[in-house]
């Protein structure tokens, strides 16, 4: 039933987004007073009381004429004639009903409450002016000249029922301003309070963004930097080469020499642009996974056989122990690249006489790939950021030179996979990495 009349009050009030607070209010006193009015238009009339029954409905008509052109409308209500109807009303009743002895001065302070509630901040002092003049000269007025007041109940019993009867109207006028103002005002703290949490959490996102467009430019600048300057050396030591040959000053002696570390630079470029072009095609595009069902062996063996052909030219022994049984989920040349990033850097970081060893082993739910090398091992300083872009770049055992981004790509694609990536390192003992990718049926 409660919920009922919210909802019908809710209705003929209005709603606060179409509606201003003064507007609204304006509306339920418009309502407490046409109710009033109907109520003690009748009762005047029978009791005697002509006047206040002739008040009554000019107010009821007033007021039901504004609040259907102010709710139904959207015409703007007048404070001027509401503060002007209260005046001329009240000093009229005054006169006709028993003057200072009667119920009026009860009702004036209401009345203004009414009118302070409904105008606008910069009216008020003006109408607590206007109020005060005119129930000072009403009862100034009185004083002088008695006879102008008239007297229609009689002592007792006749001025108790005009106290009894007046009374609602100022507890009811206080009761809708005072609820009104009161609910308005907890309305507007919650939302409030709910866009403060809003604007926080926009704040917060606009921060992460911002963070992340801040790492996002550091990122570009250190691609830019390693294009720059990485894809140049190996350009240079073939421009010097061909440069030589051309001005026929090579010495034969010294051709096999500038060849081999003319490859070897070579290599490492290439591996350095395949690792940068493949982990800028992912961040660009997001590289699409295929997940199927892999024997893992099948999967990842000629990763394997090249990089034990790359061992035995650097005099590393290169260990395999992976079961023919074991079925992964992965995505095969996302498997490949993290598998041969991983066992070229195991080679480049170990020396010469060395060992590297390739290990399976089966868990409840996954498969542990460990690579795992007896070389330089990995700066504590640096092992923070080994899978991060800001990681510098280190020179292996034979002075190759890595870009720094093929830690990050094997980070990036096991994981999208559904697997994940660890490891241990000693400094000057060696590396474990390991990788973790689903079983069949798990």
């Amino acid at each position: 039933m409660l919920k009922k009349i919210n909802i019908l009050w809710f209705k003929l009030t209005g709603d606060p987004l179409n509606f201003h607070l003064e507007t609204r209010i304006f509306h339920s006193i418009s309502i407490g007073l046409i109710i009033l009015a109907a109520v003690y238009m009748p009762y005047n009339f029978f009791a005697g009381l002509y006047v206040a029954s002739a008040s009554s409905f000019i107010i009821g008509a007033l007021f039901t004429y504004q609040y259907y052109n102010s709710r139904f409308h959207g015409k703007a209500h007048s404070n001027l004639l509401f503060g002007l109807t209260g005046i001329v009303l009240l000093s009229v009743n005054y006169f006709a009903n028993s003057g200072i002895n009667g119920s009026t001065d009860v009702v004036w302070p209401a009345y203004l409450m009414l009118v302070f509630a409904i105008a606008p901040y910069r009216q008020h002092t003006l109408w607590l002016i206007a109020y005060i003049v005119c129930f000072l000269t009403l009862h100034l007025l009185a004083y002088y000249h008695p006879l102008w007041v008239k007297h229609p109940f009689t002592a007792g019993r006749g001025e108790l029922i005009d106290r009894v009867t007046a009374f609602p109207i100022p507890v009811i006028a206080i009761y809708i301003i005072i609820g009104f103002i009161r609910k308005s005002y907890d309305e507007e703290r919650r939302t409030s309070e709910e866009k403060a949490k809003a604007i926080e959490v926009s704040n917060r996102q606009i921060l992460r963004q911002t963070h992340q467009l801040e790492q996002s430019n550091a990122e570009k600048d250190k691609l830019m930097s390693i294009i720059s300057h990485d894809m140049r050396t190996p350009l240079i030591s073939i421009l010097n080469y061909l440069e030589l040959l051309n001005e026929n000053e090579l010495d034969p002696l010294q051709r096999p020499v500038l060849e081999k570390d003319l490859l070897a630079a070579t290599n490492g470029a290439m591996e350095m642009l395949t690792n940068l072009l493949q982990w800028s095609r992912s961040q660009m595009e997001g590289t699409a996974v295929k997940l199927v069902e892999l024997n893992l062996l099948s999967a990842i063996k000629s990763t394997l056989e090249m990089g034990k052909t790359e061992a035995e030219k650097k005099g590393i022994a290169f260990n395999c122990n992976i079961g023919p049984e074991i079925a992964v989920i992965a995505d095969k040349d996302m498997l490949q690249l993290v598998v041969r990033n991983l066992v070229s850097n195991a080679i480049k970081f170990t020396p010469h006489g060395g060992t590297i060893n390739i290990d399976a082993q089966l868990t409840p739910h996954e498969c542990k790939i460990t690579i795992s090398d007896n070389g330089k091992g990995i700066d504590p300083q640096k092992q923070e950021k080994i899978f991060s872009i800001n990681t510098e770049p280190a020179f292996g055992t034979a002075n190759e030179k890595g870009v720094g981004l093929g830690l990050l790509l094997c980070k990036e694609f096991i994981e999208r996979q559904g697997g994940r990536i660890g490891f241990e390192s000693v400094f000057g003992k060696g590396s474990s990495f390991f990788i973790y990718i689903p079983l069949v049926g798990s």
